[in-house]
């Protein structure tokens, strides 16, 4: 008999374990084609306002950098054109972070009914967790609304820290684009893991601290979101498929059946996470 290897877990196997999960989010247009496409309808009406405020930050940018660094006003041409240039950038980068993030928020409740489906599909293909009592639509909305400023106030911190991070001498505008893609994917795991946390009466707080506690693994999944969502189009296609693997992610989280090969090779569910 062929003894299978032993495969011990570390942050970088985690994190394209994570990843993972979006190309199985993927794999649920071929199981429920017409509820994913149901799924890209409010991702593309909130795209549509999203590609707007995007173009008018570009076609605006010289005039908000000259804004921004009015100081420059009397250097010579070179040097003023190269500050501008990367401010320029650092704007670009930190503007990115946001609107992908309120991109997200705004999706996930434009087309909430849609996508608690998907999370129901994705849990009933691997058995559903067990339903919570229903709280009421003005409490769930309440709730809804605090945990979105608190998400909110967070993104701007970061972007402010990516915009600062593209001033950084020669490697600027790299240092600050990693930095945008692993916050801004760190922020994005935890907004959409939000329904299939919430179906199982798990909130905000419950929610990151699991997500911390596997944090390679939850970065994977928001990394790799957050760079699809950059390609013309990708968040559109990408949003349905990454709540698909935002529910895989929470069920492996929870322990429960998520068809996600451990790090001992088998196929069963993950370990428990610690209870608080």
């Amino acid at each position: 008999m062929i003894r299978r290897q032993l495969r011990t877990s570390t942050p970088i196997r985690d994190f394209f374990l994570g990843m993972g999960f979006l190309f199985r989010g993927f794999r649920i247009w071929a199981t429920a084609p017409r509820l994913m496409f149901l799924g890209m309808i409010p991702a593309a009406i909130v795209g549509a306002l999203a590609i707007v405020i995007l173009g008018a930050l570009i076609v605006g940018i010289g005039p908000l950098v000259a804004w921004l660094t009015p100081f420059a006003d009397e250097w010579d041409e070179i040097p003023r054109a190269a500050l501008r240039f990367v401010a320029g950038t650092a704007v670009v980068l930190g503007s990115v972070l946001i609107v992908v993030n309120i991109y997200t928020t705004a999706t996930l409740m434009v087309g909430d009914a849609f996508y608690h489906k998907i999370a129901a599909h994705v849990d009933a293909r691997h058995g559903a967790p067990e339903a919570r009592d229903p709280q009421g639509f003005w409490k769930d909305a309440g709730r809804g609304l605090n945990e979105g400023l608190r998400l909110l106030f967070p993104t701007v911190g970061l972007a402010l820290l990516v915009f600062a991070l593209g001033f950084v001498p020669i490697a600027g505008a790299v240092i600050a684009a990693t930095a945008g893609a692993l916050l801004g994917g760190w922020l994005l795991v935890v907004e959409l893991s939000n329904i299939p946390f919430e179906s199982r009466g798990m909130h905000l707080t419950a929610r990151r601290r699991l997500l911390r506690a596997s944090r390679a693994k939850s970065l994977g999944l928001g990394t790799a979101t957050y760079l699809v969502f950059l390609i013309p189009f990708g968040a559109v296609i990408a949003m349905p498929a990454a709540l698909a693997g935002a529910t895989l992610l929470t069920r492996s989280l929870l322990g429960e059946n998520s068809g996600e090969v451990d790090s001992r090779g088998s196929g069963g569910p993950a370990e428990q996470p610690p209870t608080s």
